[in-house]
């Protein structure tokens, strides 16, 4: 025992011998191990080069090739916002729930409601979210048979009051329980399941007035 600590304090000796500690102030060179993953020969973005004829460091997209990512798609068409299509490196709301230049949640969804949406919204709610959270967005999916507790029930208020961005989130990067579901579904698959549950939530607390008057009398018969 005696041995190992004294190897080990004369470890540590050296260790802060040669290394120094963290912060502290020195006028000898620091030993790199690596030097290459500091210093790269690189150029930056809107710097001269000697390298290229035309003394440009940045260079243009050559002619004919094939872009690794593109804007998001929605049921094979190109989705857009305003008009612009949203690619997946951009800021903007679509890809972070959150008000552009604020930390407020996104009120409501970005993208348009459709037919379209919400039928896609329904087919990944089924595959994703419906074996915890039940078909009816109650929280009583088959996991609750085998012993899982504590599956969000959507119709309660904390739900239907929550922002769309945030409930974006939590199916990013989950929440408690639940795991993240960002590798699973995509943006435009995350926004179609909220419309699609904030569908059930209409259909479970939707009253008369709510229905269109044509078709009232149906219900009430």
């Amino acid at each position: 025992m005696r041995y190992f600590l004294f190897l080990f304090f004369l470890t540590c000796f050296a260790v802060v011998a040669i290394c120094g500690f963290r912060g502290s102030l020195t006028r000898r060179p620091q030993i790199e191990l690596f030097p290459d993953m500091v210093r790269q020969n690189k150029v930056r973005p809107q710097t001269p080069s000697e390298f290229f004829p035309n003394q440009y460091a940045s260079r243009f997209i050559p002619v004919g090739t094939v872009p690794r990512g593109g804007p998001y798609a929605l049921n094979g068409e190109e989705l857009k916002i305003d008009g612009k299509p949203v690619y997946p490196y951009e800021d903007v709301p679509v890809n972070n729930g959150r008000v552009p230049a604020t930390t407020n949640w996104l009120p409501v969804n970005p993208l348009p409601i459709t037919r379209q949406l919400l039928d896609r919204g329904q087919q990944r709610y089924e595959i994703n979210c419906q074996p915890c959270h039940g078909p009816d967005g109650d929280g009583k999916g088959i996991t609750g048979k085998y012993g899982m507790i504590g599956q969000a029930n959507f119709h309660d208020k904390r739900f239907i009051d929550m922002c769309d961005g945030e409930i974006f989130n939590t199916i990013t990067y989950g929440n408690k329980l639940m795991g993240a579901y960002g590798a699973n579904i995509t943006v435009e698959d995350r926004w179609a399941v909220i419309a699609y549950v904030r569908a059930l939530q209409r259909s479970q607390l939707a009253t008369a007035e709510d229905v269109p008057e044509p078709d009232r009398s149906r219900f009430q018969k």
